[in-house]
């Protein structure tokens, strides 16, 4: 018995599984901006249960500058990350993948702006990353680059690399493909 299973229901489930990622991080950004918010300008203990039980405390005490940039550098990762499951679910809702014509000015449009969001989360992890370790060299007590959403530097990089160069064969493919058109 062999199982059939087409690409218009592969992308189906992809497009669900899509946005309930997308929720789950535009969530997680969300939350980690109002938390953000929250305890710098109306209640600092909040810093004790930050996001997922991350305590910021110490770095709260120590100095707020520090906090605020922390938390930045983490917002920005989260915002980003939210960012590429949004192009994602926009470029399956928008029907733009013809599957009749895989090369198309939108899918290496939407390629190469992932690219770039996966090279940003990168440097800012790779940001965060360090500053983090400055602190605790700081003798304050940081929770775990993973908690914080900084890890995985490395494969964000690696990963923007590779799409950068899928966008550039996706590049030559339009270039073939519009010869060809023209020449029949």
């Amino acid at each position: 018995m062999e199982i059939k299973i087409s690409t218009q229901q592969i992308l189906k489930f992809l497009y669900i599984l899509s946005w309930i990622i997308f929720i789950g991080v535009g969530i997680e950004a969300g939350a980690i901006i109002f938390n953000a918010i929250f305890t710098h300008f109306v209640d600092p203990k909040t810093a004790t249960h930050f996001w997922k039980e991350v305590d910021l405390t110490n770095l709260y005490n120590r100095d707020s500058g520090y906090f605020l940039v922390e938390t930045t550098l983490m917002s920005i990762v989260a915002v980003m990350r939210a960012l590429i499951f949004y192009f994602i679910v926009k470029i399956l809702h928008d029907k733009k993948l013809d599957l009749s014509q895989p090369f198309s000015k939108e899918l290496r449009r939407f390629i190469l702006n992932v690219s770039y969001l996966t090279l940003g989360i990168g440097l800012f992890s790779f940001w965060g990353i360090h500053y983090t370790q400055w602190l605790a060299n700081q003798s304050l007590i940081m929770p775990d680059i993973q908690h914080l959403g900084f890890g995985g530097a490395d494969v964000w990089l690696f990963m923007s690399v590779i799409l950068f160069v899928i966008a550039q064969i996706f590049k030559r493919g339009i270039e073939l493909q519009e010869e060809n058109e023209l020449t029949i």
